[in-house]
């Protein structure tokens, strides 16, 4: 019987056998060749800086409820964008053959039985390792997307993560004028720099917000897309746009935090904020010309085209086995690591 980890309890991964599920009618056994990991939702879940651990999220009255005390939120499987080998068709499932590689949303574990629609077949001119940036593409260009760049626009990235470099790239393509990009590491806006942002700030060195105005002769950014997931940075982007500008939140903001003010540039400059979510049964502000397996789509042909640049992401590998040590490093060092590649035998 295979084996997978989970989170048992807050920053503790535990490794126990699994069942592997007979296959439905159009569904494909895939067995995994590696796994990115993600920063945002996986380490929230990772570390219990979220809503779930004390509230489940009712989809019928769209709010977090109590939890059941007799249904524990731990343990928890983790999952991201895989590559990985097809092993075995279902009925009726005619895509793909034993032996193509393919990739999609697939749970870190050796294998997984996924309906074959949901899966990409890996192209010739994508690196398996490019696959894996498909996830924070498609989340990436949704912020983009709601965030409503133009041809012309001038606009300031908040987070210099995976999701913050990637949407630069994509508000570039978009037609923006003028890109900046903020974090608090010195590494981070260097890539920034390194994909063509035109100014980088470290909020730990000045007043972002401020310094923003002045690079945009007082004006302000058109739209702030803020992937930092700090409220620090929520309020640096509301400072930075201009008034009545977008303010699109796509970061991941983890339960215990304080400090985020409305009083100042949000009740005095009319910004847009939104929250750009599109999963969850949330539908795209441009449905229904855009789905999310448009937007997925879209993240695959930038990629297969090499419009995104990736490579300078890949800061280190782990094996499966040694899955532990991954997240703990994002946990105690997330300065030296951006995407984390989890290979498997």
């Amino acid at each position: 019987m295979p084996t997978r980890y989970q989170v048992s309890a807050p920053r503790t991964l535990a490794f126990g056998p699994y069942d592997e599920p007979a296959l439905g009618p159009g569904q494909v056994r895939v067995r995994t060749r590696m796994s990115g990991i993600k920063q945002g939702t996986e380490m929230a879940l990772y570390t219990g800086a979220t809503p779930f651990r004390e509230a489940e999220f009712d989809r019928e009255w769209r709010a977090f409820v109590p939890r059941d005390p007799g249904q524990p939120f731990y343990p928890v499987s983790l999952g991201s964008w895989a590559v990985g080998e097809v092993v075995e068709l279902g009925p009726g499932a005619d895509r793909f053959k034993p032996g193509d590689l393919v990739h999609g949303s697939m749970l870190h574990q050796p294998s997984n039985v996924l309906a074959e629609a949901d899966l990409f077949a890996l192209a010739p001119s994508l690196p398996a390792e490019g696959a894996l940036f498909t996830d924070p593409a498609l989340f990436a260009l949704a912020a983009v997307h709601d965030a409503q760049v133009k041809v012309g626009d001038k606009v300031a990235v908040f987070g210099c993560g995976v999701l913050g470099l990637l949407a630069a790239q994509i508000a570039r393509l978009q037609g923006a004028i003028q890109v900046i990009s903020v974090d608090v590491i010195e590494s981070r806006l260097a890539l920034a720099r390194g994909m063509g942002v035109d100014q980088t700030l470290n909020p730990r060195e000045c007043d972002a917000g401020l310094e923003i105005k002045r690079f945009t002769g007082r004006k302000g950014v058109d739209a702030a897309i803020e992937f930092s997931g700090a409220y620090s940075g929520l309020q640096a982007a509301l400072r930075a746009v201009h008034q009545g500008g977008i303010v699109a939140c796509a970061g991941y903001y983890k339960t215990g935090q304080t400090g985020l003010e409305l009083g100042g540039e949000w009740h005095h400059n009319r910004p847009q904020m939104i929250s750009s979510m599109p999963v969850w049964g949330n539908s795209l502000r441009c449905h229904p010309m855009w789905t999310l397996q448009r937007v997925r789509e879209t993240a695959v042909a930038l990629l297969e085209a090499g419009r995104l640049t990736w490579q300078p992401m890949v800061t280190h590998r782990f094996g499966y086995a040694d899955a532990a040590a991954a997240y703990a490093l994002l946990d105690t060092r997330p300065a030296e690591a951006m995407k984390i590649i989890l290979d498997y035998p």
